[in-house]
């Protein structure tokens, strides 16, 4: 295609994108509808459930007028963007500024629902930000330097291409479908991804359009850098939706500005974010932007190549669509050489194999050899970047020495990969660097405790083994087969913790028991409430069964079955509480309740005892109850008729089969109840320790990697431990030190540990990152070596 001029290039990659954005708004719908029944399904709280279902009744007429106003937005800033003009939106409901007699603007009361909506486009916004912001920061970075005259791409009002403007474009579409505002907070999770992913898409394809005209592959980020008044603490976020965004001037930040408005945050959960951050060591907050330091240092790494050798572009795809690679014939035999040599000398007993330093001598050696064979500078540089690469990895001193030795035979098949694809030089996310990083941060803590440890057969240490060998398996195969291992890795990892190492194995089982437990708590408590609505239960009757017994069915169906004959014997007791505390006019029923009560109180104790309620908290119930059934004796009670209690009884007996799947219990932090009374000798439960947690500390707990290594502050213990297990949704995550004590979190705990700096990852960079950062100094000091 001819373009006519730099501009008309821009405006193609401002319709490039709007064009992506329209034709994925029939997906966008789709999964929308797709989410809305999804969360329709599950099982909430009454009011949570009744919106849901309301959404749905209101989807089907709702659904295409949303799409059909969404696509007219978009076609029209596609028409005014070819007659080169600004497309606009206001707020729904928002008058034009009036202006007085002498043109100055008459200023007004905004009503409480604009202001609302104003919210939730914010929100979306930094939704989109969030995902979709380093594509977005790519693309205005080469619009930059497409048109030095226009200086602030994508962030003048009206660009098409603003953040701001998509989300106020779906949001208006929305109300105008008619669909309400609390409709779009019931689905808000799910818009939030949806529109996010789409414009992660229609950046992608407008960055890949300015590429393929050669418009900077190589992205200065100093002009997105912009100091602020205060450099030495991490502003908190927002802590809940409703409160107000605090929006940075500049870089990413200027991506949440939906508005103009910037609000104060007052609440009591600001407050307990100043108090953490008062009381949180600085290197606790200085690992939240890891991921742009370890960005930043392959860019760094690109710029110091790219200076040397001209046409390295760690952008631009090299290799075969399908993922195969394919290398000159010299150099493919080049390297065939030194994989056999490798190999030759690592398939041999544990101690006839050489260190790691004689092995990366060796390979310095040959790779002499494989740059003589190279066709083109490229391949040269590469060669030499991925040479000093698994240098820094072989003496990386941290890592177990028999680990090094098998991670040697990973370099010829990531620099058959590297040359082939140079994104493996650009980004954090190619496969094969995360196989290595993975594999790297589970060995890690292996390092010095365990002598000659493949001898003693690790299953992790053996697995890291056939990883290298699945590898060697399929040269030609490239990114797909890194990518194929990987999900085979962390699936590997899984039932490794579970069943494979004998340190997590116990904890990782009681802590599945406890998070099943809690799924039938919250289920049981559900039953229990819908089964008692209208049944007139004396109060202390009620909160007992919902609190306590709720809890002693649950341990009961987690040790045996919701369907076994000691759970009901539980259910059968608790229908016999109900008759005992309902009103007794008669002699004969108060007689009857005398005679049935002492066995009924040895068996409600006995199921206290069993759900692991302590003497005293069992004293403190029963006391609860004994008013409740006094109250019965004294006809204050309400009488339960004997066919209602006929009904209960049989419903109570059915408990378990109106329990759903307990994968489709639905958990959450507003349903997961404090856990801190179920320590016992072989898993603690993190009760104590840091305060509120950042909606940016909870992103981070919600990231840690199983595998990965800490050290842990606690009970004023030190000590390092490894990350074994996360459960449904993450809401739990179980640390197990080498000795085997597990220590479980809850998710806001975990996000207060790591904020307090209580919690540390072991490691502040991966392993290619930090063998990068060797790399560099190496390139820093000899860049000619790249040539040579």
């Amino acid at each position: 295609m001819t373009l006519g001029s730099p501009r008309d290039l821009a405006r193609l990659a401002r319709r490039t994108f709007l064009d992506t954005v329209l034709r994925g708004t029939a997906s966008l719908v789709s999964a929308c509808a797709e989410g809305a029944r999804l969360l329709a399904s599950q099982t909430a709280e009454p009011g949570l459930y009744a919106r849901r279902r309301e959404l749905v009744l209101a989807w089907p007429a709702s659904s295409a007028p949303w799409a059909q106003g969404l696509n007219q937005s978009l076609r029209a800033a596609l028409d005014v963007l070819e007659r080169g003009g600004t497309p606009s939106t206001r707020p729904m409901g928002l008058p034009a500024t009036a202006e007085g007699a002498n043109g100055a603007p008459i200023f007004s009361l905004v009503d409480d629902a604009v202001v609302e909506l104003d919210l939730m486009a914010s929100r979306l916004t930094q939704a989109v930000a969030d995902k979709a912001g380093w594509q977005f920061t790519d693309l205005c970075s080469r619009l930059r330097g497409l048109l030095p005259e226009d200086p602030n791409p994508g962030e003048a009002a009206g660009d098409v291409l603003k953040p701001a403007m998509l989300s106020r474009w779906v949001l208006d579409a929305w109300m105008a479908a008619g669909l309400t505002a609390d409709h779009w907070k019931t689905l808000q999770n799910v818009l939030h991804d949806e529109v996010a992913a789409l414009a992660e898409e229609a950046y992608h394809e407008a960055n890949r359009l300015l590429l393929e005209h050669g418009v900077a592959p190589e992205i200065d980020l100093r002009p997105f850098i912009r100091r602020a008044r205060d450099v030495g603490i991490v502003q908190p976020m927002a802590p809940s939706p409703g409160v107000g965004s605090r929006v940075s001037g500049g870089g990413l930040g200027a991506l949440g500005a939906g508005s103009n408005r910037v609000t104060a945050m007052g609440s009591a959960g600001a407050v307990s974010y100043d108090e953490t951050r008062l009381m949180t060591q600085a290197p606790g907050l200085g690992r939240v932007p890891q991921a742009a330091r370890s960005q930043a240092v392959l860019g760094k790494l690109n710029q110091v190549v790219a200076r040397q050798v001209p046409g390295f572009d760690p952008t631009q795809l090299m290799g075969q669509p399908d993922g195969a690679v394919a290398l000159a014939t010299g150099l493919s035999q080049a390297m065939a050489r030194t994989e056999a040599a490798v190999r030759q000398q690592v398939d041999v007993p544990v101690g006839e194999r050489p260190e790691p330093a004689a092995l990366a001598r060796e390979l310095i050696e040959r790779k002499r050899e494989l740059k003589q064979a190279a066709g083109s500078p490229t391949e040269r540089a590469t060669i030499e970047v991925v040479a000093l690469l698994f240098q820094a990895i072989l003496m990386e001193e941290r890592l177990p020495a028999t680990v090094r030795v098998w991670f040697a035979r990973l370099q010829m098949p990531v620099l058959r990969v590297a040359v082939a694809e140079p994104d493996f030089f650009a980004t954090l996310d190619h496969p094969a660097r995360l196989l290595i990083d993975r594999m790297g941060a589970c060995v890690m803590g292996l390092a010095g405790a365990v002598e000659q440890p493949e001898t003693q057969g690790d299953l992790l240490l053996k697995e890291v083994r056939r990883v290298v060998q699945t590898v060697e398996a399929y040269p030609d195969t490239g990114r797909r087969v890194f990518q194929t291992v990987l999900v085979e890795f962390e699936k590997f990892l899984e039932n490794y913790f579970k069943e494979g190492n004998d340190a997590s194995r116990k904890g990782v089982s009681l802590a599945q028991q406890l998070e099943q437990r809690e799924a039938y708590a919250i289920q049981y408590t559900i039953e229990l409430r819908k089964m008692l609505e209208a049944v007139p239960v004396h109060e202390g009757i009620r909160e007992f069964l919902f609190k306590v017994w709720a809890d002693v069915l649950a341990q009961s169906a987690v040790l045996g079955a919701p369907g076994s004959d000691d759970t009901r014997e539980l259910k059968q007791m608790a229908a016999d509480l109900i008759w005992s505390a309902s009103a007794k006019n008669s002699r004969e029923e108060r007689n009857q309740v005398l005679q049935r009560l002492p066995p009924l109180l040895k068996l409600l104790r006995q199921g206290m005892a069993r759900a692991g309620l302590s003497a005293e908290r069992q004293e403190q119930h029963l006391k609860a109850l004994n008013v409740a059934l006094q109250a019965a004796f004294t006809a204050k009670s309400a009488t339960i008729s004997p066919e209602r209690l006929r009904e209960i009884t049989q419903r109570l007996n059915a408990l378990d089969q109106l329990l759903p799947e307990m994968d489709d219990v639905e958990l959450d932090t507003d349903t997961l109840r404090d856990l801190s009374g179920y320590d016992s000798e072989d898993l603690e439960v993190v009760a104590t320790g840091g305060t509120m947690p950042t909606p940016a500390m909870l992103a981070w707990a919600r990231e840690l990697k199983l595998g990965a290594w800490f050290q842990l502050d606690y009970r004023d213990r030190q000590e390092r431990v490894q990350l074994a297990w996360q459960g449904r949704n993450k809401l739990l995550a179980l640390f197990v030190s080498p000795q085997g004590r597990g220590v479980l979190f809850q998710l806001n705990r975990l996000g207060a540990f790591l904020q307090a700096g209580l919690l540390v990852p072991l490691e502040e960079e991966s392993l290619t990152v930090r063998a990068t950062r060797d790399a560099l100094a190496k390139l820093d000091a000899d860049p000619q070596r790249l040539l040579n």
